[in-house]
């Protein structure tokens, strides 16, 4: 699917569910990460992220357009268009959309892949776990003020 078959997608869905037409730019944009769409408030145009057409399908497209279409519409009527508004989820409910879209599955992935990082003191054996990654030639054990050394990530896999 290109750019102008989301465009008719999205003019038909507008029509057929809210009766009303669509009259900006739909456009697929790759830089979307962590969301299935997003209504733009100066533009009016609506972007979808690609991802979730090849993941889930043309059924869970279509459900991310009817939820821009919901900011869409609310916004240019001036009513409540933002999630937590009650004219939004009385729209949503209305023509069947879906208040958020799935989670793609590299996206769960990644999540739960968050590595840490186990820094022992050298003089007290005080453990630390943390995150990010520290400069241990800053920083000193909060007990005792001995040299943090970073435990390898050999060791710490096994």
């Amino acid at each position: 699917m290109d750019n102008q078959q989301l465009q008719k997608l999205v003019e038909e869905i507008s029509l057929e569910y809210f009766h009303k037409p669509f009259k900006h730019q739909a456009v697929f944009n790759s830089r979307l990460k962590t969301t299935g769409g997003r209504y733009l408030l100066q533009s009016h145009n609506i972007e979808m992220n690609k991802k979730y057409l090849d993941e889930f399908g043309m059924g869970e497209l279509i459900g991310i357009i009817k939820h821009e279409l919901c900011h869409y519409h609310l916004h240019l009527e001036g009513k409540g268009y933002q999630h937590r508004d009650r004219d939004f989820k009385q729209l949503l409910q209305k023509v069947g959309a879906p208040r958020f879209c799935s989670t793609l599955p590299a996206e769960k992935v990644r999540r739960k892949s968050s590595k840490v990082l186990t820094y022992i003191c050298n003089n007290c054996h005080l453990v630390f776990t943390r995150k990010r990654r520290m400069d241990t030639s800053r920083y000193v054990c909060g007990r005792c003020r001995g040299k943090l050394l970073l435990k390898s990530i050999d060791e710490q896999q096994g």
